[in-house]
C-alpha cells in the first residue's frame, strides 16, 4: 500500500506540471485549455500506475499493444473510468481485439487497415472512430501514409462503413529540440486544411493527435487537439 501511494503521489505531482504546462501552451496559442485532451500513454507501465492515473483525474489512456492492454484490462477489471485509445501499430489480425476496450484508434496507416477495422466494426453493429496516422517527416523506420498520399488514403477511408475519419495522427521524427517539431506540425495542418476542402462525407478532421513528453508544447501551439504523453507522467519507460 505504501508503493501504492508513493506512486499515486509521484504520478498526482507530474500530472500537475503537465497539465500547468497544458495550460501555459493554451494561453499561448489563444485556445482554451478544455481544446486539449491528454492522453496517458501506459506503455509498460503496470495497471496500478493507470489506476493511479485515473484516480488522479485522467479521462484518456493510451495503449499501443493489444496484448498488454487486455492484461491491464482484466487487472482493473475493465476500463477502470476511462476512455482507452489505441496509438500504436497495429496488425490486421489483432484488430478483432479492439472492440470491448478500444473507442478510438489513433494509428491506421493504410487504407488496407481501415478496411479491417470497418469490416470487423459493421459485423458488430458498430462505428469506430480512427484517425489517419501521417508519416510527416517521411522517415523509413516510422508508420504512416506518406504526407503526398494522405488525400488519396482519406479519400478511400471515408468510402468505407464501420469507421469514421475523425483526423490525422502524426509522430514527427525523434529530437531533443522541441523547436525542431514545429515544421512537421505546421505541415500537418496544412495537410488537415487541405483534406477539410474535401468535405468528405464520412470523414471530419476534428481529432490532431501529435505531440508528446518532449514537444507537446510546442503541438498545442500548432493546434494538436491530443497530446500523448508518457513519461511526463509516469517516468522514464523500462524497456
Amino acid at each position: 500500500m505504501h508503493d501504492d501511494n508513493d506512486l499515486r503521489a509521484r504520478v498526482a505531482a507530474n500530472l500537475a506540471d503537465v497539465r500547468a504546462n497544458i495550460a501555459s501552451a493554451a494561453r499561448r496559442a489563444g485556445r482554451a485549455e478544455e481544446e486539449i485532451t491528454l492522453v496517458a500513454v501506459t506503455k509498460t507501465v503496470g495497471a496500478n500506475a493507470v489506476r493511479a492515473a485515473i484516480d488522479c483525474g485522467i479521462k484518456v489512456i493510451g495503449e499501443s499493444r493489444v496484448q498488454e492492454a487486455q492484461e491491464k484490462f482484466r487487472a482493473l477489471g475493465g476500463l477502470g473510468g476511462a476512455e482507452w485509445h489505441f496509438i500504436g501499430p497495429l496488425q490486421k489480425n489483432k484488430v478483432k481485439y479492439l472492440f470491448d476496450m478500444f473507442s478510438m484508434v489513433h494509428s491506421v496507416d493504410s487504407f488496407d487497415l481501415a478496411a479491417e477495422i470497418g469490416k470487423r466494426a459493421a459485423g458488430r453493429g458498430a462505428v469506430m472512430p480512427i484517425l489517419l496516422e501521417v508519416n510527416i517527416g517521411e522517415e523509413g523506420s516510422k508508420h504512416g501514409v506518406p504526407p503526398l498520399d494522405a488525400e488519396e488514403a482519406a479519400r478511400q477511408i471515408a468510402g468505407l462503413a464501420g469507421v469514421r475519419l475523425a483526423g490525422l495522427m502524426a509522430i514527427p521524427p525523434f529530437t531533443d529540440d522541441p523547436e525542431a517539431s514545429r515544421p512537421h506540425f505546421r505541415r500537418l495542418m496544412d495537410i488537415r486544411h487541405g483534406l477539410e476542402r474535401l468535405k468528405l462525407e464520412n470523414a471530419s478532421f476534428n481529432v490532431l493527435s501529435f505531440g508528446m513528453t518532449g514537444d507537446y508544447a510546442v503541438a498545442i501551439e500548432e493546434g494538436a487537439t491530443h497530446v500523448r504523453i508518457g513519461t511526463g507522467i509516469f517516468g522514464e519507460r523500462k524497456t
